[in-house]
């Protein structure tokens, strides 16, 4: 079948890849315009995924109209931030029956929707039954170099997402399916700004020890938020939330690990975005991430000191002494029900 993506960043062509070689009919929405003609001269995206050979069944344009045509699956792989005008675009552009997966993380700065949610009201569809979300730990250059790989794809439509597993399959990359969109999205999109934090940890020169603080105590702090926000805890223990989590902020070409690492030694926030070609979805929702922890009224330090950093000024090293500060009480891993109060301060 033909399959559209729209979006040719490193990730979108990665997963065209995967798609491509299931030999469907792969047609990439690329925004500039060399991309779509490397890609349809040389078979390989040099601006995103260089380096990495595509099949030849897989097709570019910078027209989404030409790349929607006559598609029976959509994926969505555009930055968070923009997710919702791109929506709008394609919405008349195919039918409400159509299957549309987000591969997008991020949360959108505003709203604070969720990125299932965006892109339903950008469709204006009345329902989210034929959209799924797909997240997991998926560097997209190892997927593209066909290392093994497995991430989760989430519906509110269990046979959807079922028959997608299925679909979207090759020897190396799987699917393992889960009922819990909220919790999958949630966990893709907020392990990068824990990967941040890493980062920052990184730059000012702290070791291994530091890294396992931010990791466990920031995944217990995306459970909390989740289960707030109606999420399962059991979720963020999964690949979209600890194996996501595990990979950005451990991993060398992780690209939100990478701009905290930069802050860390002391660059501002503009001069690194500025040079910049691919984006650090983090950035953005940090301060999305920040703005839930209000608005649900959970304790979330280290989004918070990773929100003061980037956008209030604050010295990481300042962000550090005040984490550290603290650190008290009883440890809490699992989070309590939304609906009772949490088993003591805990620590961070």
């Amino acid at each position: 079948m033909k399959i559209a993506v729209i979006g040719a960043g490193s990730w979108g062509t990665a997963l065209a890849k995967v798609f491509a070689q299931q030999d469907n009919t792969v047609s990439l929405w690329a925004y500039e315009k060399d991309v779509a003609e490397t890609v349809l001269s040389s078979h390989e995206n040099k601006r995103y995924l260089p380096g990495i050979s595509l099949p030849k069944n897989i097709t570019a344009s910078c027209q989404i109209s030409v790349v929607l045509e006559g598609a029976r699956l959509v994926l969505f792989v555009v930055p968070s931030q923009h997710a919702g005008t791109i929506a709008n675009q394609i919405a008349p552009l195919i039918k409400p029956t159509i299957p549309v997966i987000s591969a997008t993380k991020g949360i959108e700065i505003g709203s604070l929707s969720l990125m299932s949610e965006v892109i339903r009201k950008g469709l204006g569809r009345e329902d989210a039954n034929q959209i799924a979300v797909l997240s997991g730990p998926s560097f997209a250059q190892e997927v593209g170099l066909n290392h093994p790989t497995a991430v989760t794809i989430a519906s509110d439509n269990h046979r959807l997402a079922m028959r997608l597993s299925r679909q979207i399959v090759t020897p190396l990359f799987k699917l393992l399916l889960s009922t819990d969109r909220i919790g999958v999205e949630l966990g893709g999109a907020l392990k990068n700004v824990i990967a941040i934090a890493a980062g920052i940890s990184d730059g000012l020169g702290f070791g291994v020890n530091t890294k396992a603080i931010l990791m466990t105590r920031g995944l217990s702090e995306i459970a909390h938020l989740g289960v707030a926000m109606g999420a399962q805890a059991n979720t963020f223990y999964g690949l979209s939330g600890l194996g996501d989590l595990f990979l950005t902020c451990s991993g060398a070409i992780s690209r939100n690990r990478k701009v905290g690492e930069e802050i860390g030694r002391g660059k501002s926030l503009s001069a690194i975005l500025d040079k910049r070609q691919s984006v650090a979805e983090g950035v953005a929702t940090t301060e999305a991430a920040y703005a839930l922890s209000k608005k649900y009224k959970v304790r979330m330090p280290i989004i918070r000191e990773v929100y003061q950093v980037l956008f209030q000024g604050k010295s990481p090293k300042e962000a550090v002494n005040d984490l550290m500060a603290e650190a008290y009480g009883k440890e809490i891993l699992f989070p309590s029900p939304p609906n009772l109060p949490p088993n003591g301060g805990g620590i961070l």
